[in-house]
């Protein structure tokens, strides 16, 4: 959530005219760790954010599930150089199932 720099400037004159750093968090309804970083920082502009690098490009690995759909997730893993569970959670955001959910059902009846 991104406060508005009247916002911020105001919480920071409330606490720099004598004001608590907590009642300062209860008026202007905020985190206290968010004023903490307010009043440490020197700008008081939001900062813009970077994409994060990831180490398991998702397209490559979509690519990689429709070029061998059999594969397992360990295979998977060892071909990017990455953990396991990093393959299961890209899996599941990118909502690419295992291939023997549609069979499950079967197998319990």
């Amino acid at each position: 959530m991104t406060y508005s720099m009247d916002m911020r400037a105001c919480a920071i004159r409330f606490v720099n005219e004598g004001g608590s750093k907590a009642e300062a968090a209860r008026v202007f309804g905020i985190n206290r760790q968010t004023l903490y970083h307010w009043l440490a920082a020197k700008d008081l502009s939001p900062q813009e954010r970077r994409p994060r690098h990831r180490k398991l490009d998702k397209a490559a690995l979509a690519a990689h599930v429709r070029a061998y759909p059999d594969a397992l997730l360990r295979e998977r893993a060892e071909h990017f150089g990455v953990h396991v569970n990093a393959v299961w959670v890209a899996l599941r955001r990118l909502d690419i199932r295992k291939k023997n959910d549609a069979v499950r059902g079967d197998r319990f009846n």
